[in-house]
């Protein structure tokens, strides 16, 4: 016969189990309600995509509409391809501007998408003719400290 402490104990783990079960429930929804249901599969090219991997977020005003399924180089212009599952009832415009936006210094990155003013709405297999690629942040503030101490060094 199980005394006190191993009923409570019993309790306690099957609460812990309960609770662990709920969160993969809640995980696998969460997931199926960003990737799952209809979607397009679009398309972009970038000159770079410093941070971005399969599965980062295309968002549209903050707000995820789908995420990366794919990437490649282009041997040929030696650019980024990636494959951008997007929500089918969310219309990307076709004179959109795709660039590659930063989550903050320590942040990951995403794909943001700057819908144009056309009426016409990019087809599924289609591709974002505009583009903008990851900026190097290191390179940009090490050029400008070095431009700053050449400047002060001159004088």
């Amino acid at each position: 016969m199980m005394d006190r402490s191993g009923v409570f104990e019993t309790v306690i783990g099957f609460v812990v189990l309960v609770v662990a079960a709920v969160f993969v429930v809640y995980s696998y929804n969460a997931a199926d309600r960003q990737i799952g249901g209809d979607q397009i599969t679009l398309s972009a090219k970038f000159g770079r995509v410093d941070g971005v991997a399969i599965g980062s977020e295309v968002r549209i005003a903050g707000i995820k509409v789908g995420s990366v399924i794919a990437n490649e180089l282009d041997v040929t212009t030696f650019e980024a391809d990636l494959k951008l599952a997007i929500a089918s009832d969310i219309p990307v415009p076709v004179d959109s501007i795709a660039k590659i936006a930063s989550d903050g210094l320590l942040g990951g990155a995403h794909i943001s998408i700057e819908p144009g003013a056309s009426e016409d709405a990019l087809l599924d297999g289609e591709r974002i003719a505009f583009t903008q690629g990851a900026v190097d942040l290191i390179a940009v503030a090490l050029e400008a400290f070095t431009s700053g101490a050449a400047a002060a060094g001159g004088q």
